[in-house]
Order: C-alpha cells, then structure tokens, then sequence
C-alpha cells in the first residue's frame, strides 16, 4: 500500500509539469492525473536523496520556473523541504558566498573576485556556475494603439537612457511606418535591485545598440523610474500608459503585456520566443574553464529567427566543500532539475531548454559536487 502511495505521488508531481505555473500551483494536493492535455502523467525519475531543508536564493528570472521544480521534486520527496527566494541575481550570490544558502540563482556568471571568494565558503573547493534556464528577455511596452511594435538596439539604448522621450519620436515612426503612434511621453522602468536580467539586457545594449555606460547588474542608465523584481517592473508596465521595461517572456505572458520585435538586420523583425531564443542561445559558448560552465552568449547575432536579448540562469554551487547536511539534497534536486523531466518544463512556462549537449554537461557535473 505505501508503495503504490509513494508512486501515485510522484506521478502527481509529474503532472504538474504538463500545466502552466499557475494551474500547477493550484493543482498542489490535487487527485486528478490526467494533466492539462488529458494525458496520464507518467511516473517520475525524480531520485530523493538527502533530508532537511533546503535554503536557496537569487535570480528572480527564474522563479517561475523554480515554484514548478520545487513543487514536483517536493511531492516525490517528502522529506526535503525547498526554500528558495527569488531576491535578485546579486543578493542570491552575496547570500551565497556569506554561506547562508545551499546554492544561489545568478543570471550573470561569477566574477574572478567572487570566484575567489567563495574558497573561503567551498572549502577545498571553489563556486561554480551550473547552467539551468535559458530564455528570452522580452521588452513589454504599453502604448495604446501601437501593435507590433518594432524596435532596435540603437533605439531602446536612446530611449532607456532618455534620450528619445515621445512613443512619435522619428527614430521610432522609422522603424514602424504606417503605425499611429502617439504623442506620448515614454516612461522607461529598470530594475531597482542588483539584478542579472539588467546585466544581460545593457550586455545586448552595449554590444549591439551603442549604450553608453557599461553592463552591470546594477541599473546605470540615466532618469526613468524603478522597481524591484521582474514581477514589480512588469507590473508598471502594465498599468502605466506609455511604459517600457525588460522582464522575462514568462512574465509578459502572465501579465499579458505586449512585447516588442526587434530589427537585428535579419529579413524580418524577431519576437520574443522561446524557439528563438533557443536559436540565439544555441551559438553560446563555453566561457568556464574546467567544472564551470558559464556561457558566453551572443547579443549580435543576425541570424534569421533569432532572438538575442537572452539570458541563462546559472545555478551556483560548490564543486568541493558542500556542506555535509545539504550535499545529497542539492545534488538529487539540481539533478531533476536538469534533467529530461525537469527541462520538459520549461517551454510552456516562457523559457528555453537547455541544449542538450549543455545539459548533459551540468547532469554530468552536478555527479561530481562534493
């Protein structure tokens, strides 16, 4: 009896992954197997190792994402309690490196002085960045009238650092002929909080819009309004006429917020897309050396379908000197979460899996943590 029990719950945790976050939030405790799609779930690989709780903290971007995988893993193994606060992609890493946390969310790699930090937490060993969630950095906009909005990089660096300040501004009616653009002042939002999506997003800017300050996690752009999160800078956007700001596409689709197509100089304008994000992310390279797989990606990309305001969320962790307590817990969940199982569900939420030959680096990777 408890055998059959132990099943069925692990087969409900899987079919949480078929439905979208919030039907997989509800559907918490639920009786019913069949998944959104009217399929039965299939019985989970999810392998519970480890007790006790676990405490993890960092990049917002990947909250969503994180509240399906921590849901699934918990109800297949009831003795690990996960923790996990989505405070921002620099407090995940101070947190982390304080050693306060079992691993941290960045959507930015470790810096050399961070990595040098953390031997003072990984005794014997040294933090590492764990690629786990890919996905688009949409730009959502709030401009009634304006459908289909499109914009390029040297246009979104002049207007997130004010210096075009009408939605009718002649750089934008060029990209957008024929489109009743309004005489209405832009209100730009940038992220409050030391945050990896910012990172990425002036990365993009800089490499391919001329932005005029350097990429950091903390916003350096000039005027414009913040707030903190992606859920807090999204939801401005939402209710602010003439607003724009950058938030993940999963985010946009919650909110339902329209999100701008970029001009790379491909044929045709690019949406923001999980498959094409995927096509940008599949030019990323290898910047880590040896155990660490930090990703160099490319923000000029011109290829047809791609999308190049892309982040990926890094999961940090010690290679060497875990703590004793979390080190079965964290390796069994980074485990599922990089898994086949675990990366299924990542699509409909708004991100893009990893590439598989990526993948199967971090599952291999994750065996070695010590």
């Amino acid at each position: 009896m408890k055998l059959q029990r132990k099943n069925r719950v692990r087969a409900l945790a899987v079919g949480a992954l078929a439905v979208s976050g919030a039907l997989a939030l509800t559907a918490c405790g639920s009786d019913d197997t069949s998944g959104a799609g009217g399929g039965a779930a299939k019985p989970s690989n999810i392998k519970c190792e480890g007790k006790g709780k676990l405490l993890a903290s960092g990049s917002s971007a990947q909250k969503n994402a994180m509240d399906v995988w921590v849901q699934a893993y918990s109800g297949a193994c009831k003795g690990t309690e996960i923790n996990y606060q989505p405070t921002g992609s620099g407090a995940g890493v101070t947190t982390f490196l304080q050693g306060q946390t079992a691993f941290a969310g960045s959507d930015s790699p470790l810096k050399p002085d961070e990595v040098k930090k953390s031997k003072q937490v990984c005794k014997g060993g040294q933090a590492i960045d764990l690629p786990m969630v890919g996905g688009p950095i949409a730009v959502g906009y709030n401009v009634p009238g304006a459908d289909n909005l499109v914009l390029d990089a040297p246009t979104l660096s002049k207007i997130f650092n004010s210096e075009i300040k009408k939605w009718n501004d002649p750089a934008i009616k060029k990209l957008n002929p024929g489109a009743k653009l309004p005489d209405l002042k832009i209100q730009p939002f940038h992220r409050s909080d030391d945050s990896g999506t910012t990172d990425n997003f002036t990365k993009y800017l800089k490499a391919a819009g001329g932005w005029k300050h350097e990429p950091a996690k903390k916003w350096e752009g000039e005027g414009g309004q913040a707030a903190s999160g992606s859920a807090g800078v999204s939801s401005q956007v939402k209710q602010t006429p003439g607003a724009i700001s950058y938030f993940e596409l999963s985010y946009a689709t919650a909110g339902k917020v329209p999100t701008v197509k970029l001009n790379t100089g491909a044929k045709t304008p690019v949406d923001a897309t999980v498959d094409n994000a995927s096509k940008a992310i599949s030019e990323a390279k290898q910047a880590g050396k040896g155990n660490d797989l930090a990703l160099k990606l490319n923000y000029t990309t011109k290829a047809e379908g791609a999308y190049p305001i892309t982040l990926v969320t890094n999961e940090i962790a010690c290679d060497k000197g875990n703590k004793p307590e979390t080190l079965a817990a964290t390796k069994s969940f980074l485990t599922y979460v990089a898994s086949k199982d675990g990366q299924s569900a990542l699509k409909q939420l708004g991100y893009a899996p990893l590439p598989p030959e990526i993948a199967d680096k971090v599952r291999k990777t994750v065996t070695t943590l010590s």
